[in-house]
């Protein structure tokens, strides 16, 4: 019995660090996968903020091992910032780490009360937490590098980023050259969202908001607009023949890619990769190869890895295209740097 309540009293200790072991390998994955995914771009500086999520949960959580006091309140104090300066999805995971923060803090005290608690004789009874998060951290790191490291250090960029002809796998099409037409990145540093460019040529014409679309001004609703708008006013139909320059008017030269379109253009050192899509929202397509972000299609120097298309999914989302085949649909408002589009003509 006295086993029993001594180490029931290190419960909560125990979940807490294997809590926070699960979070840093959870973020060790993600950060990895999208430092390789989304970050591998121009220069090598891009990558680190991909890395920041590991780096906030790893070294509070060797302070909370070392330092059970201390490093439970640092735990703390990134549940409290997470819980309010974040959405509700990750409000809710913001206190799940104040509890373990918590739990961190009264094994502190605890021990501080227990000064004389024996010390575990075998290396690993005194540093099991250690090497399970640093030694499964670092084997995860490993392995998504190894599977990633040979696909992006042997990209093909030939830095021509004027108008190119792709053809193969059934489509022929002249892809908009670097401009207005291609990774027209805004003043605020990304690039238009899929209703700024489905609606470009609706007056005022330009990428601003249009009145009565968007959250309307008494916030009673969101209107999107539709495959039939983007069809009607897409920023395309303004490039003018060399897409290297929007006009007042419509030029009818250039237009938006369909999904299947820019699917089947996909490609790999140079060849075309061969993807078909059967119309499956949030899917990985068939393809003979798996595509990669090269040219002719794409740019490494820029960080955009989604091409919207002219297909609407539904009221609210449109769809885009990944460089790796991923074929998905979000928020029509929601541009960021790594969403754009590229205009197409017909050779």
């Amino acid at each position: 019995m006295k086993w029993l309540k001594a180490n029931l009293k290190k419960l909560p200790g125990w979940i807490a660090s294997i809590v926070m072991i699960g979070i840093v390998l959870f973020w060790t994955y993600w950060g990895a996968g999208e430092m390789y995914h989304e970050g591998w771009w121009g220069a090598w500086y891009n990558r680190l903020p991909y890395l920041v999520p590991i780096a906030v949960t790893l070294l509070p959580t060797l302070a909370a091992f070392r330092w059970s006091l201390g490093g439970g309140i640092a735990i703390i104090c990134i549940g409290v910032f997470t819980f309010f300066f974040f959405d509700n999805d990750v409000a809710f995971i913001g206190l799940t780490i104040m509890l373990v923060g918590g739990a961190f803090v009264y094994e502190g005290i605890r021990k501080r009360r227990k000064d004389n608690e024996p010390i575990p004789d075998s290396w690993w009874g005194r540093n099991w937490r250690h090497a399970v998060m640093l030694g499964g951290s670092g084997l995860i790191f490993l392995g998504v590098s190894i599977y990633m490291l040979p696909i992006v250090l042997t990209r093909v960029d030939d830095g021509d980023r004027s108008a190119r002809l792709i053809e193969g796998n059934g489509v022929e099409l002249v892809w908009a050259p670097e401009g207005p037409g291609w990774n027209w990145e805004q003043p605020w540093g990304g690039y238009p969202s899929w209703q700024a460019v489905a609606l470009y040529g609706l007056p005022p014409v330009g990428v601003d908001d249009k009145p009565g679309y968007g959250l309307l001004e008494d916030k009673s609703a969101i209107i999107f607009a539709t495959q039939e708008e983007m069809a009607q006013y897409n920023l395309c139909r303004y490039l003018n023949e060399d897409g290297t320059t929007l006009m007042e008017t419509p030029q009818d030269v250039w237009r938006m890619p369909a999904t299947d379109e820019l699917v089947r253009s996909l490609g790999r050192h140079g060849e075309n990769a061969g993807c078909t899509w059967q119309g499956e929202y949030k899917a990985q397509v068939d393809c003979d190869t798996l595509p990669d972000k090269e040219s002719p299609l794409w740019s490494t120097d820029h960080p955009v890895i989604y091409y919207w298309t002219a297909d609407s999914f539904d009221e609210r989302r449109g769809y885009f295209v990944a460089f790796n085949g991923w074929v998905n649909a979000t928020h029509k408002l929601g541009g960021n740097p790594r969403h754009s589009y590229r205009c197409v003509m017909e050779p």
